[in-house]
């Protein structure tokens, strides 16, 4: 056996994601690379670890084992980093944040300073959709998770960060009708909603079913990009939360179509699991978050302000 450190990491990361593709986007790694990675990961082993059927990858129960071990090896090597640094007396550990889509947008700011301060920390954070962050909190999978929209069924402690706007938003190559009413303008217009799963769209669907508003036309996409992207090509409207779009809007690529009811207005919370034993680290980010917050959105949101 001569399987290496970075072996290790490719094939775990393989097996969470059931993909080479989203493997290596993960990685931050051409698939090509990837796929070499497994090979000669495979090499070291008769009995297959994964199977290929159509195009789809497949981990065989001994693949399984062989990332169960995997894991407990990549843990105990960041255990030896840890130790190497918390001897020398800084904080050291591993930040498991699982953000929302669009969360990607907010959370970054608010965990620059507090990583480029403690060089002992591993910052691990998942951008994915609502079910699957609230499924990785749920599994105490990680220690905190960003939401827009609270959770009705999990026991949850949460500490508030920032607002969050959701506004109408279409290409500004299309003309808007002024004056027209909130029920006229989605009878013509081609809707773009987010996958299901998503907050996003969890809000949209309320705002209609709220407001007895019927959509003839729809479009589903599953991501924000792609939303982005199909509303500047000028394919319909949707109703976006402004944090996912400053830049767009300061290019004058999308508008904002004042309707009555917009906009949405949620909190981006950070939320844990009611009674969870925080780790020195996770408890150090909650006491620097209490202290900085409102300094880092005066400091980073104030843009916000105009809208």
């Amino acid at each position: 056996m001569n399987y290496t450190l970075h072996q290790l990491q490719v094939f775990l990361k393989i097996v969470q994601t059931q993909s080479v593709t989203k493997a290596s986007e993960e990685l931050h790694l051409t698939q090509p690379a990837v796929s070499i990675q497994l090979k000669k990961f495979q090499e070291q082993f008769d009995i297959p670890l994964t199977e290929l059927v159509g195009r789809k990858i497949y981990i065989t129960d001994f693949g399984r084992e062989i990332s169960e071990a995997a894991e407990n090896i990549i843990n105990q090597v960041y255990a030896i980093n840890y130790k190497t640094l918390a001897y020398k007396g800084q904080l050291t550990g591993r930040l498991k944040i699982s953000v929302v889509s669009t969360g990607k947008y907010v959370m970054p700011y608010f965990l620059t300073d507090f990583i480029q301060e403690h060089s002992g920390i591993a910052l691990l954070m998942d951008v994915t959709n609502k079910n699957k962050v609230l499924e990785s909190l749920e599994n105490n999978e990680v220690d905190f998770a960003l939401v827009s929209i609270l959770p009705a069924t999990l026991n949850i402690e949460k500490l508030d960060l920032l607002q969050n706007k959701l506004y109408l938003v279409g290409s500004t190559a299309i003309k808007a009708k002024k004056g027209i009413g909130t029920k006229e303008i989605f009878k013509d217009l081609p809707l773009i909603f987010r996958e299901k799963g998503s907050g996003t769209r969890q809000t949209m669907e309320s705002f209609f079913q709220n407001n007895s508003i019927s959509v003839l036309k729809k479009m589903e996409l599953t991501s924000n990009e792609a939303v982005k992207q199909a509303l500047m090509a000028g394919l319909g409207y949707s109703i976006m939360p402004l944090i996912g779009i400053k830049n767009e809007l300061h290019n004058h690529e999308l508008q904002i179509i004042p309707i009555k009811g917009l906009p949405i207005v949620t909190t981006w919370s950070l939320i844990w699991l009611k009674g969870k034993k925080h780790s020195p680290v996770s408890s150090s980010f909650l006491d620097y978050l209490r202290r900085e917050k409102t300094q880092i959105v005066q400091d980073k949101f104030s843009w916000y302000e105009q809208y």
